[in-house]
């Protein structure tokens, strides 16, 4: 039986009780980071603070870094403060209720011949108007709101948050640096680091044995054990040039023992 150029390895399994000793082919691999972002501003503006250092652990939402935010803070407590104020409404509100009032009481004196029409069409008219009133004040209180939550929308682009569970890779900028938007200067560099990909690159001839669900056993260079990891993706286009496909395996993570970056030894448990 010919193997591809990678090591082998032999495994010990048990049929019927009887240890057999049977050849199985290792695979050289490389682990990853499920996930690496660059931080950048999404403004720009003076950083004051950076509050994570390289090596932290980062939870997903946590804030990483806070801009200046002086006049966007401002800004939404003016927004706050026309949104909830009440008395515009009130006042809006009394004086529908009084012309509403006066109306009933005009409209009962005309029906008793004690006022005019045209009393009555002014008391109309005062209430039509306290009605547009009210109207206006709601349309008012409703576009205070709106600017509020413009307004905190804002402010939020002035707090960087981490987008998911991982590690703080690099630090580039501190505290008193300028953020700008260009791509080519991050603040951090995060990776999410569990759980970890595993890619490997098969021979052609193994194409069709490999599919999703499979496990197979992963041997890092450090530390020295074996963990157990799944098949996730495996690529539907094979490469021409090098007779090979690519397939990614997920690798649980946890307490953050195997590190990204580590080259591997990679066996496939079972049967295709």
């Amino acid at each position: 039986m010919k193997f591809t150029a990678t090591a082998l390895s032999f495994l010990t399994l048990s049929l019927s009780g009887v240890p057999v000793c049977v050849l199985a082919e290792d695979h050289d691999c490389l682990i990853e980071a499920r996930d690496t972002v660059e931080i950048r501003s999404p403004v720009e503006a003076l950083i004051e603070s950076v509050l994570v250092k390289r090596g932290d652990m980062v939870k997903r939402g946590q804030l990483v870094v806070q801009l200046e935010s002086g006049a966007e803070r401002a800004a939404v407590d003016l927004a706050r403060s026309k949104a909830t104020m009440e008395g515009p409404m009130r006042a809006a509100e009394s004086r529908l209720d009084f012309a509403r009032k006066k109306e009933q009481r005009t409209e009962q004196l005309f029906r008793q011949n004690f006022v005019s029409a045209g009393a009555l069409d002014e008391a109309r008219t005062q209430r039509e108007l306290a009605e547009s009133e009210l109207r206006e004040a709601r349309e008012n209180r409703k576009l205070a709101e709106l600017e509020l939550q413009r307004s905190e929308e804002i402010l939020k682009l002035r707090e960087i948050r981490s987008p998911f569970d991982g590690v703080v890779v690099e630090r580039y900028q501190s505290a008193g640096e300028f953020a700008t938007t260009n791509v080519k200067d991050p603040i951090l560099k995060l990776a999410a680091v569990n759980p970890l990909h595993v890619e490997v690159v098969l021979p052609a001839t193994m194409y069709g044995t490999i599919r999703k669900g499979r496990t197979a056993w992963v041997h890092p260079e450090a530390p020295d054990r074996r963990f157990k990891a799944v098949v996730t993706t495996v690529d539907s286009v094979i490469d021409a040039a090098s007779g090979t496909f690519g397939v990614r395996l997920e690798l649980p993570n946890p307490g953050l023992r195997i590190p990204a970056g580590a080259k591997c030894k990679l066996t496939f448990i079972g049967g295709g």
